[in-house]
């Protein structure tokens, strides 16, 4: 068993998150069958664009004015859904979402995924 704090792995710092791989491809913990991780939405990583990749859960840890929009297309995400911290989420396969937040607010995540591989769409596609 490997223990992992999550106080101990480095922050990524991307275009609206960041992100803290825990376990998965290159990751504090070689995975080759699972990926999971943290990732932070905050006005200090600036607002996220819509995205979508391989089915994916999410645990909602906490958030604050915070929620998620979700859709078929970029373009067309449909109304806010607030997020409590204990919330799930289970993103089908390549479904539009966005994470966003009020100001001064934050939603922080544990993300999980089935696979290593072809989670991101051009790789899926």
């Amino acid at each position: 068993m490997k223990v992992i704090k999550r106080t101990e792995l480095p922050e990524i710092f991307l275009p609206g998150r960041t992100i803290q791989k825990a376990v998965g491809k290159d990751a504090c913990s070689e995975s080759k069958k699972m990926t999971m991780g943290f990732a932070r939405y905050s006005e200090e990583s600036g607002p996220m664009e819509p995205h979508h990749h391989a089915e994916e859960i999410v645990y909602i840890i906490s958030s604050k004015n915070g929620w998620v929009r979700k859709g078929d297309h970029a373009e067309k995400l449909g109304d806010p859904i607030p997020l409590e911290a204990g919330m799930t989420l289970h993103f089908p396969i390549l479904e539009w979402h966005v994470f966003e937040y009020g100001p001064g607010g934050h939603v922080d995540i544990i993300f999980i995924y089935g696979q290593v591989d072809k989670i991101r769409p051009e790789e899926i596609e």
